[in-house]
């Protein structure tokens, strides 16, 4: 079945800028800007799809975690810009079939042995939604969840279909990788504070002594995995 038979979000304003019939406030016709934009999105779905596979090989590990913030933060930016326009219809009203990606089981595994200590997350999918416990994620997981979104609208805006990329990366943004990315942001973010700032997951607090002098990084994030592993009961 064609993706472009979901039914598409309701539209959002745009600003005002953006709504005048004739040009924009730069002076370039309104016609020209979808191309421009377009570009601009796709550039940045491509530095994240270059990214995240070349920080999974493993040749930085001590600077993993950053990256992959950086990159994360930059891509929900990217889809920021998506889920702030009005809806994109795409020309033809059913999409051509793509192969399936052949290395998201590999870019998983790279990532899931990358992350080993520190794999494993909380997370609420819903904060709107009705009370529910947190359940447990791989950084792993998400990532090349992501990743092979981004690649399926990529496919298309290769081969020239503009508008069924720009709504493929919109709608899925919408619907999926865009909470998926921001779950994984929240854990990146989470573990680059309670390194940085000595304090291990589940530290005491309440004025407790919680100087942990001496320990590395690794040995920091290797304390944050296994109390994670522990409170899920893996």
């Amino acid at each position: 079945m064609s993706d472009a038979s979901a039914t598409p979000p309701t539209p959002l304003p745009l600003p005002h800028s953006a709504q005048s019939p004739t040009a924009h406030d730069d002076g370039l016709p309104i016609d020209a800007l979808p191309d421009e934009f377009a570009v601009q999105i796709a550039d940045s779905v491509q530095s994240f799809l270059l990214s995240v596979p070349e920080i999974a090989k493993g040749d930085e590990p001590g600077s993993a975690i950053s990256l992959l913030l950086l990159e994360v933060s930059q891509l929900l930016l990217t889809g920021g810009r998506l889920g702030a326009i009005e809806d994109v219809l795409p020309e033809d009203r059913y999409e051509p079939d793509t192969e399936p990606d052949a290395d998201e089981d590999e870019l998983r595994q790279r990532l899931a042995q990358l992350l080993a200590p520190i794999d494993v997350y909380h997370e609420v999918f819903d904060p709107y939604g009705p009370p529910d416990k947190p359940v447990p994620c791989r950084i792993s997981d998400d990532l090349a969840e992501v990743v092979t979104e981004l690649r399926h609208g990529m496919v298309h805006f290769r081969e020239g279909r503009v508008s069924e990329a720009l709504w493929w990366w919109q709608f899925s943004y919408l619907a999926n990788w865009g909470s998926t990315a921001t779950s994984v942001l929240r854990a990146l973010q989470s573990l680059v504070a309670h390194v940085r700032m000595d304090s291990p997951i589940s530290a005491p607090v309440d004025g407790t002594d919680t100087d942990h002098d001496g320990l590395t990084d690794e040995q920091l994030e290797q304390q944050a995995g296994d109390l994670m592993a522990a409170e899920l009961g893996l």
